[in-house]
């Protein structure tokens, strides 16, 4: 095991993101899955609720139409797009179910994704009478460039789908690079940020950006967000039209949406672009490269992940013969340390067997890493 740097970046960031939070009855160590609200972004949705009942649900919701607005335009500025291009939806599951209802692709088109999708992804894909392709990879799953651009030369799929970080290995995919490539090809790419926005840059020039809000913006759960550029929101067909006035996009908004979540989402965006994505990021993966470096070896268990890898989702190998599920059980029942058991059906183009996921976020310190190394 490598020495811990003296400290982690950006401290008064955790300080706050702490001080801002209901205090944690453990230590949470699971933002991959879910993170923990601030108490304005709790407020903000129980405010909302209240009007609910004291004005009634549509009025309240009409009432907060121009913070709503704000927080398209913020949640389309972290992406590279405009607020027209944002539509609030309940997940991003739903997110993507939106899209490939409205995009009515023809049966059989050829999609390229990671050999290490999500699975639920890949269900629906197929679910619409999509065929997914495999896009070209190192040995580690990380998509290889120089294969891809080869890929979209010669035999261009209709679109690429490319999980940014993936849930089951805390691996940065190049969507930078692989959009360039994208566009040179003239081949769309729809980018599952799922596990990246708030935690990785995502304005990197995707077609499609969707995502969820309870993850690493810390908004609360039943929230996404389904953002696409014009060109592709002009070949969408929603099941009913957008009222008239509105953007395309806003079709694919639910009216029977939980509003206070996404007025929750909206604080919690705001939260996170005043704490400065740029020193999050930082302060994030030097989490994750911490958290590397004191768990690789520990009892046996070994980090899957690159040690330098910048983002702050560790997975880690059991030794031989130990129960992942068990462990993370023990580790919350006994010591009060949430984390995440992955199992191999989460992924099961590349996982070969069940993992434990640690992720830390801004809040967390070297103190709970070697916690968690004790307890394991």
């Amino acid at each position: 095991m490598s020495a811990l740097p003296h400290g982690l970046p950006h401290e008064e960031l955790g300080s706050t993101w702490r001080s801002v939070r209901p205090r944690p009855a453990g230590r949470h160590l699971d933002s991959a899955a879910c993170s923990r609200q601030s108490s304005r972004a709790l407020e903000a949705a129980a405010h909302h609720a209240r009007h609910e009942a004291e004005l009634g649900g549509y009025v309240a919701e009409a009432a907060a139409d121009a913070l709503l607005q704000q927080g398209r335009s913020v949640i389309g500025g972290l992406v590279g797009m405009a607020a027209a291009d944002v539509a609030f939806v309940e997940s991003a599951q739903a997110a993507l179910v939106a899209l490939l209802t409205g995009w009515r692709l023809p049966a059989g088109s050829r999609v390229a994704c990671l050999p290490g999708e999500y699975a639920p992804n890949v269900a629906q894909l197929r679910t619409y009478g999509l065929r997914p392709q495999p896009l070209p990879v190192d040995g580690i799953g990380r998509a290889d460039v120089d294969a891809v651009g080869a890929m979209l030369r010669d035999d261009p799929p209709r679109f690429v789908h490319l999980t940014h970080v993936a849930s089951h290995r805390g691996l940065l995919q190049p969507a930078a690079e692989i959009a360039a490539l994208c566009r040179e090809a003239g081949v769309p790419l729809v980018l599952d940020a799922a596990q990246s926005l708030g935690h990785a840059d995502t304005d990197l020039g995707a077609d499609v950006v969707y995502s969820t809000s309870r993850k690493w913006l810390a908004g609360p759960r039943g929230v996404g967000v389904l953002c696409a550029r014009p060109a592709i929101a002009a070949q969408l067909t929603p099941v009913l039209p957008e009222p008239e006035g509105e953007p395309p996009l806003r079709a694919f908004e639910s009216g029977e949406a939980h509003v206070a979540g996404r007025v929750g989402l909206v604080v919690a965006v705001g939260d996170h672009v005043a704490a400065g994505p740029d020193r999050v990021r930082e302060r994030l993966a030097a989490l994750g490269r911490a958290t590397r470096q004191v768990l690789d070896g520990v009892a046996g268990w070994r980090v899957v992940e690159p040690g330098d890898e910048p983002t702050a989702t560790t997975t880690l190998l059991p030794p031989d013969g130990v129960d992942v599920v068990a462990t993370r059980a023990r580790l919350l029942t006994e010591h009060g340390i949430v984390t995440s058991a992955i199992g191999p059906e989460r992924a099961p183009g590349e996982m070969t067997g069940p993992v434990l996921r640690v992720s830390p976020h801004l809040d967390a310190d070297v103190d709970d890493l070697e916690a968690l190394a004790a307890a394991l």
